[in-house]
């Protein structure tokens, strides 16, 4: 069983930039349909990355522009780089299958954007 492990949230200003990363227990980017997911207190948890497997992207219209996801295979490691980030991206983010895996759904990293 595949296990994902997301890391590089933190606490960042209004404009400011991070690079989260999944990291894969197998090899898995290269087969399946993959995103970051989020979800803000309160908020249903959605998605606003895909990356397919044949490694075209396409981003939710709050984060178009401004989110980049992409992957490493050698590695097993997928990314979502974040510019320019407003109050409103915080919230945890995952990563998972498209449509998501039950099982796959890690502990998430926590992004707080901040003044």
């Amino acid at each position: 069983q595949v296990q994902l492990v997301e890391s590089g949230g933190g606490l960042v200003q209004p404009g400011g930039s991070l690079r989260l990363s999944c990291a894969a227990s197998g090899n898995i980017f290269t087969s399946y349909t993959m995103g970051w997911y989020r979800q803000a207190p309160g908020k249903q948890r959605e998605l606003v990355a895909t990356i397919f497997s044949y490694g075209s992207t396409n981003y939710a219209d709050s984060v178009k522009s401004r989110f980049t996801i992409s992957r490493d295979n050698a590695k097993n490691t997928m990314y979502l780089q974040m510019n320019s980030l407003k109050p409103e991206d915080t919230a945890v983010y995952y990563c998972n299958t498209v449509p998501r895996t039950a099982t796959l759904w890690g502990q998430g990293t926590q992004v707080t954007v901040s003044s």
